[in-house]
């Protein structure tokens, strides 16, 4: 048996059980999730995978994710295990008029990994990604290097085809130093709480590359590119710190002195010294008049992204990548 490294309690090898993937396959899957995603999705060439989401009409966001290309007909989205079967039940509609099948993956195992993540990834033969973005792929397993400070990588293969059965390490712990991970890179994976809530500019996905605002038409399209164009989002994804020990529900209010509700946590995890870090989506007045701001009565500090809110266009991404 093959063994993962213990997890470390900062960023090792544990198993991440909010993530769950949905496959695409057929002659018509690219054609298919052209029309869906906000993603040009010609720029999932094997190597690099863009962030993507899926909106309703309205341009409200039902799921974001990940878009890998394992063959020239199979792309998989990494996503909430949360959204997985909604997001599957919502593309059917669209699939049954494409050569397209949409195949849920509940046996797919999937592990963080930064400390040890060689190991592991000598282990499902692998090379490790070079870049934030990218992804590989061996006959066994799928390795995506994240965002993070710390360079990061998620591991996704099926134990039922793997001959080297890995044991994996199960803990809070690690799961919290992964999201907390998330937490400071900016990136917010919605869940069945925030389905149909927000623009994808609302969770500054644009701002990390998630949105293509070159590519044709897709659902929800014409309402995104106008909220875009027109400067038209009011509400941002911010980073806050609260001295608390209790993590909130995702959908807590965070109030300004009045008690008036001026944002909602979308994901929070315990930091190191005694207090937690969130994502919330605020008003963006909240940052250009420095209001103080209240979780659960306890005063709560704005805190640094790690990146402008400017738009970031995909194709640059993967125009630097292959230069």
């Amino acid at each position: 048996m093959a063994t993962v490294p213990s997890s470390h309690p900062a960023l090792g090898c544990v198993r991440l059980t909010h993530l769950a993937a949905l496959d695409v396959k057929g002659v018509d899957a690219e054609k298919f999730l052209q029309g869906q995603t906000s993603a040009q999705v010609s720029l999932a060439d094997g190597c690099f995978a863009p962030l993507t989401c899926f909106c309703t009409p309205k341009g409200r966001m039902l799921a974001n994710a990940q878009l890998l290309r394992l063959s020239n007909e199979h792309f998989r989205l990494l996503l909430s295990t949360t959204l997985v079967d909604s997001l599957a039940s919502h593309l059917k509609k669209f699939a049954a008029f494409y050569r397209a099948e949409l195949i849920l993956q509940p046996n797919l195992t999937f592990i963080g990994a930064s400390v040890g993540a060689q190991t592991l990834a000598d282990q499902l033969g692998l090379q490790l990604p070079d870049n934030v973005g990218t992804h590989s792929n061996s006959e066994l397993a799928v390795s995506l290097q994240c965002l993070g400070e710390t360079p990061r990588f998620i591991f996704c293969f099926d134990d039922a085809n793997n001959d080297a059965t890995v044991a994996i390490q199960d803990d809070d712990a690690g799961r919290n130093a992964w999201q907390l991970e998330d937490i400071r890179s900016g990136l917010a994976w919605l869940t069945d709480a925030q389905q149909d809530h927000f623009l994808p500019q609302m969770i500054n996905w644009e701002a990390l590359g998630g949105i293509s605002f070159k590519k044709g038409c897709y659902t929800g399209q014409e309402v995104v590119a106008r909220a875009h164009f027109r400067g038209q989002v009011k509400k941002r994804l911010m980073r806050v710190s609260v001295e608390t020990t209790a993590l909130p529900e995702a959908g807590a209010s965070l109030v300004n002195s009045d008690d008036k509700s001026v944002g909602e946590v979308v994901i929070s995890a315990p930091d190191s010294l005694g207090g937690i870090e969130l994502l919330a989506v605020m008003s963006t007045k909240i940052a250009e008049e420095m209001t103080p701001i209240f979780l659960s009565g306890l005063l709560a500090t704005l805190l640094p992204l790690p990146y402008p809110i400017e738009r970031v266009d995909p194709e640059q991404l993967a125009v630097s990548l292959n230069s």
